[in-house]
């Protein structure tokens, strides 16, 4: 059993990553996006940051808020327990990073409620932003 991060696609415009949690640990604001990390583009600029394009999730028994990485997080979004859906922000350019001093950048995720055998899998469509 593990916490795992799995990138699918890390292009030019779009970074495609899968979370995992299949352990029921609790996790408190650990980094699952460092920009700095992601690959820079045609031009050679390095990633600055993302915004979160789709969001597929399941979840079971645990919620995971997902925070912009800053002095003080800031909430971006929420998955609650026990779903399975799909979030599509494409109609309007993605969820920007609104976070204010000292902001990085960075994704990050905190997990409510989490007990042996709970988990969740999700995968973020990121629509990477340059320096």
């Amino acid at each position: 059993m593990a916490i795992a991060t799995q990138t699918l696609l890390d292009g030019d415009r779009l970074a495609i990553i899968k979370f995992t949690n299949d352990s029921g640990t609790a996790e408190t604001a650990a980094l699952k996006v460092d920009v700095a990390t992601l690959r820079k583009n045609g031009a050679g600029l390095s990633c600055n940051g993302v915004k979160i394009n789709k969001i597929w999730a399941v979840t079971h028994a645990m919620e995971v808020q997902i925070l912009w990485d800053a002095t003080t997080d800031v909430f971006a979004w929420g998955i609650p327990q026990n779903c399975n859906y799909l979030m599509d922000f494409s109609s309007f350019g993605g969820l920007p990073n609104d976070a204010g001093a000292g902001k990085t950048g960075n994704v990050l995720f905190t997990t409510l409620d989490a007990a042996a055998g709970d988990f969740y899998a999700i995968t973020i469509e990121f629509l990477k932003t340059y320096a």
